[in-house]
């Protein structure tokens, strides 16, 4: 049930119908003379007491169209929304008794609550019959709350952004009731939320909080009537927020594959919105889309599913499936993207990701993760070797200290030189120094594929460089890789450590290692086999967790290469190969 069709003779009952209304959106930085002209007639108009009359008169504000919501929510959260229960990552509130004056939530349940990304839950599963009751029901309750106070988060601009495309997309959830009161409480709360991010839409941080308030400013300006002459002005306003939040390459900001899956979404929900007024989007909006598809794909594996990265895990193969489907791109996954950060070696059956970039910036993701140079590999539907992934994506019921410590380089599948990060992280949970500069070459040849990266997170500390080579046959049947540590140049003390390569693996993986303590081999859930051996360290096989796609830890296991790291440095060769 998404997006469902209004009937003709429920329009008014809606709230839904063609008109004229004003609404001011942007500002007048940057504009031609002409058009700040235009503007500061739009702000005096914006101001009289007729706009005022109009927005509060006996007749509702009417929506000009309703964009379809082309993506289907989660069903166990569908199915409890309908039993009286509000649930999102392992945290649950009854309908009945949840109060939202007295928040008493994680962070991620406030967002899943004020963005109404619970309406696309309830529509995937109920009728329109059966979901009007719940949805009103919420609404009204946050409509109490919250409507008449301006308070964080209620009205943080990113969520009145989400909070516009939801109520917009299932307003027939939303409006289909018979109280006049109720509805023009609705409307004008919208009319009043956009007035909002039209201020503040522009200063929310970098990436998908400032482009999910963009959509929101842009869909509101498409379907509140007397929005069309700002068009232009909120378009310009989205490429702004896109040139700053998504790289050349397609990669967003934040480095963050949870991030671009989002990313992905808000603008094929944007999209939908000029669908519904059959007009066209403007030229970059596809091309952006273009691109975020084509870098998402580029760090899935081949169970076409996310790596764990930057504190995301998998997303689910069957509803990331769904969301590329539903941005309508076709397009083969992005190989190499220096500005977002990752690369991709595909041969055979198999993919390595690597991690060749510093961690994002601080100001711009929260909880970003000390992983530069850490390595994924799969083989078909199986993954050999992961990121234990999820400090941002867990189940709330993990402990904090747990989803703090799956941030660490340790958590990774890299180099961790005297059991400390490659980039610090601060005990409020900010990044701090380390990793400023990766270089990395890529070959290819008909042979293989190869790349050689180096960081120098170690070397303030250590006065140790960390260089990793990686080279996969053509055929995907085998992996060689080098983890070498050098002196830095010009450093004067280099201080002795040890050092341990991490390799953690897949939830499944069944591990046994040989005698002389130099290999193991690697026995797939799938039935496949595949064989580890390194040289210039002792392999030893230790406990391991990996979050998956809902967020809950699975107890696996992680191969470790331990050493001594002289003045002089350290090499280690390892291979990973199809074993017959």
């Amino acid at each position: 049930m998404r997006g469902h069709p209004v009937p003709e003779d429920q329009t008014q009952r809606d709230g839904i119908d063609e008109g004229k209304r004003l609404l001011r959106v942007g500002g007048d930085k940057g504009l031609s003379l002409a058009e700040r002209l235009s503007e500061h007639f739009h702000r005096l108009t914006w101001r009289t007491p007729i706009h005022g009359m109009r927005l509060k008169g006996r007749h509702p504000l009417k929506l000009i169209a309703v964009p379809d919501d082309p993506f289907l929510g989660d069903v166990a959260r569908g199915h409890a929304l309908l039993d009286g229960v509000l649930a999102f990552r392992g945290e649950t509130r009854d309908l009945e008794t949840i109060d939202l004056s007295k928040p008493d939530w994680s962070k991620a349940f406030a967002e899943y609550l004020h963005g109404f990304a619970w309406l696309r839950d309830l529509s995937t599963v109920a009728t329109r019959a059966q979901a009007t009751p719940v949805a009103e029901f919420l609404m009204r309750l946050w409509l109490d709350a919250h409507a008449d106070t301006v308070s964080e988060p209620a009205w943080r601009a990113d969520l009145w952004g989400r909070r516009i495309l939801f109520w917009t997309a299932h307003a027939p959830l939303i409006l289909s009731s018979a109280d006049l009161v109720y509805r023009s409480r609705v409307l004008n709360t919208l009319a009043r939320g956009a007035r909002h991010i039209d201020r503040a839409a522009e200063k929310a941080p970098q990436g998908a909080p400032r482009v999910a308030a963009l959509c929101g400013m842009v869909a509101a300006t498409l379907l509140i009537p007397g929005g069309d002459p700002r068009r232009s002005v909120v378009e310009a306003a989205l490429l702004r927020g896109l040139l700053a939040s998504i790289y050349e390459d397609g990669g967003n900001v934040a480095r963050s594959p949870a991030a671009q899956v989002d990313l992905v979404m808000l603008l094929t929900s944007l999209r939908e919105v000029y669908d519904a007024r059959r007009l066209d989007p403007p030229a970059f909006l596809p091309e952006t889309l273009g691109k975020l598809v084509a870098a998402l794909l580029g760090i899935c594996h081949t169970d076409r599913d996310l790596g764990s990265w930057q504190g995301g895990g998998p997303y689910g193969a069957e509803a990331l499936a769904q969301v590329i489907a539903a941005s309508g791109v076709r397009t083969r996954p992005l190989r190499q993207a220096r500005d977002w950060g990752y690369q991709r070696l595909a041969a055979g059956s198999a993919v390595m990701l690597l991690d060749g970039a510093p961690p994002p910036v601080a100001r711009l993701v929260e909880g970003g993760c000390a992983s530069t140079l850490a390595i994924e590999v799969s083989d078909g539907p199986d993954r050999i070797i992961v990121n234990c992934g999820g400090a941002r994506s867990g189940i709330a019921q993990l402990p904090v200290d747990l989803s703090e410590g799956l941030r660490t380089t340790a958590a990774h599948s890299t180099l961790v030189l005297g059991d400390s990060n490659s980039t610090a992280i601060h005990a409020d949970g900010t990044l701090g120094r380390g990793v400023a500069e990766v270089e990395l070459v890529r070959q290819e040849s008909e042979m293989s594929s190869r790349i050689e990266a180096s960081h120098d997170g170690y070397v303030r500390r250590f006065g140790l460089l960390h260089r990793r080579q990686l080279v996969m046959t053509n055929d995907g049947r085998e992996i060689r890789g080098e983890d070498v540590l050098l002196p830095a140049p010009k450093q004067r003390k280099i201080q002795p450590s040890v050092f341990a390569i991490r390799f953690h693996l897949g939830f499944g993986v069944q591990v046994s290692p040989t005698a002389d303590g130099m290999a193991a081999l690697l026995r797939l859930p799938g039935g496949g086999m595949w064989q580890f051996r390194c040289r210039g360290g002792m392999l030893t096989v230790e406990d391991s967790l990996w979050i998956d796609a809902e967020g809950r830890p699975h107890a696996t296991f992680q191969l470790v290469v331990s050493g001594e790291a002289p003045a002089g440095g350290a090499n280690v060769g390892w291979v990973l190969k199809r074993a017959h």
